[in-house]
């Protein structure tokens, strides 16, 4: 049965190939570690969600991103300059297998820093973390630890839960950078205006 968990007994738990529901600057999220691909595939079977639909990946440093073979292109670090630590997920060509454990169809991934220090503290010590917000796929997200216990502490994909108070239930923003165009997939607090002034 899920608890609540202390930051080291998460530790723990996400090394021991765990989900643990933490927060984000934006919502409570399941996250697993990137070095853990079965604790992924966990991720997706807790929020009943398909493994072709893809989730992002949270890390602390632009490094954590080259980490995983990544190319980081201008934009990219222009949109990333701009807005990280912040709610912009920046969508990039991946390699094949990153892309298949986050259930990227598209050799595609999306990346983002949180503007959370504790979650970025995490972050630095587990590496990237492959997080999706904590909720069935589909239905809103939650915003509070005590929310991810009451819908979530029997399942037992979950090891637990970090909690950080109420979160805002803001969504972040996704660019598309993966083309010679960029789109704005999703628009939240960060405008594809902003954007736009970034990357003119």
């Amino acid at each position: 049965m899920a608890r609540l968990l202390k930051v080291d007994a998460a530790i723990a738990a996400f090394d021991a190939g765990g989900v643990v529901a933490i927060p984000t600057d934006t919502v409570y999220g399941f996250a697993a570690e990137v070095s853990h691909p079965a604790a992924v595939a966990k991720l997706f079977a807790l929020k009943d969600r398909l493994a072709t639909v893809p989730v992002p990946v949270l890390v602390d440093s632009v490094d954590q991103v080259a980490y995983l073979g990544v190319e980081w292109n201008e934009y990219a670090s222009r949109l990333g300059r701009a807005f990280w630590p912040g709610a912009i997920t920046i969508i990039v060509p991946v390699p094949h297998d990153l892309a298949v454990l986050v259930g990227s169809q598209s050799d595609t991934v999306g990346f983002r820093i949180p503007d959370d220090d504790l979650i970025r503290r995490l972050i630095a010590v587990l590496g990237p973390l492959a997080v999706s917000s904590a909720n069935r796929h589909g239905e809103l997200a939650c915003r509070s630890a005590y929310e991810v216990l009451e819908q979530f502490r029997d399942r037992p994909e979950l090891a637990g839960v970090i909690d950080g108070g109420e979160r805002s239930g803001d969504v972040s923003t996704v660019v598309d950078l993966t083309t010679n165009q960029w789109r704005v997939l999703r628009e939240g607090s960060i405008t594809a205006a902003d954007i736009a002034r970034v990357l003119a």
